[in-house]
């Protein structure tokens, strides 16, 4: 499933260019740093609808069509398309109410399941044919995503992530993301995340913690990681384009912490929200070439961790 998922993603990715946000960059010196963890949607990757599984009330009967028949489903596929992104949507409300019911104030959703079970409300009612599988579900998945949420590197993100990882600092991931988001690397960066010099010790990935950001209970498994490494919270730099989300809860985990501002299409400044009151990032990137600019001001090694990881590979973006 995941080398025609890549191949779906490939087909159905077409270039994107961020939108200018008239943001300056600030690059202060910030000794001390040791590693850099990472944001994807609107950070890494350039998002058409500004986030991970962002979907607007238009229509998406057509996108959801297309990725059944890619599946290999059939049967009344318009009709089942219809009512499937209705009942998409409301199971994802369904479940987020359950978990804050249960105490989870930022709850995350897993999407594979949550298709497996419209899928087979479908076919219990005769829109679909047969009883789809999980495979089937995962399929769908990727497929509806791609069309609804397109996605594509950030300028130079690529070639950043290689200088990085060629200087042996050690890279994570905190994102609110879906089971599909590696394959996404892997489709248009050229490789998984952890082939690209990327610690999957220090990655943490929402729906895999049925949590989203900005709950810090996403940020505590990457502290415990660099801890291990020897490396303070402060001796980590996290990059997102997302003032509450990304620098906000990255700050009040101990990170220090840079605003990535080079799309307007998913820069979120969250002007008015309390959460962010007095919320300063220690440094504002608007373009990928100016991380490098400001980790050159500390160019002594950084520390040296094993890290899991095959050769560099990809396409220079």
């Amino acid at each position: 499933m995941r080398e025609s998922a890549v191949e779906t993603i490939r087909r159905l990715s077409r270039p994107m260019r961020p939108q200018p946000t008239g943001l300056a960059p600030r690059l202060p010196p910030l000794p001390g740093l040791r590693a850099v963890i990472f944001d994807i949607y609107g950070t890494l990757l350039i998002s058409g609808s500004g986030d991970v599984g962002t979907l607007l009330a238009e229509e998406r009967g057509a996108p959801l069509a297309a990725a059944l028949r890619e599946a290999g489903l059939s049967g009344r596929i318009e009709e089942a398309a219809a009512q499937g992104v209705a009942r998409f949507h409301a199971a994802i409300r369904t479940a987020h109410a359950a978990s804050r019911a249960a105490g989870t104030a930022f709850p995350e959703v897993e999407v594979r399941t949550l298709w497996a079970g419209v899928l087979r409300g479908l076919a219990d009612e005769g829109l679909l044919r047969g009883t789809p599988d999980p495979e089937a579900a995962a399929a769908v998945a990727v497929g509806y995503e791609a069309r609804v949420n397109p996605v594509w590197p950030m300028p130079g993100a690529g070639r950043t992530i290689r200088s990085l990882a060629r200087r042996r600092i050690p890279l994570g991931i905190v994102s609110n993301a879906q089971f599909y988001t590696p394959l996404f690397f892997e489709a248009l960066l050229g490789g998984r995340p952890e082939a690209l010099g990327f610690d999957p010790a220090l990655c943490a990935w929402s729906w895999a913690l049925a949590e989203a950001k900005p709950s810090p209970r996403l940020f505590a498994p990457v502290r415990e990681a660099l801890a291990r490494r020897g490396i303070a919270p402060a001796g980590a730099l996290y990059v997102g384009n997302d003032l509450r989300n990304d620098v906000a809860a990255a700050a009040a985990a101990g990170f220090r912490t840079a605003l990535f501002a080079g799309d307007r299409r998913s820069l979120r400044l969250r002007a008015g929200d309390p959460a962010v009151r007095g919320v300063e990032p220690d440094a504002v990137l608007t373009a990928w070439p100016e991380l490098d600019r400001l980790l050159s001001a500390h160019r002594r090694p950084f520390s040296l961790d094993r890290r899991c990881g095959g050769r560099l590979i990809g396409p220079d973006e």
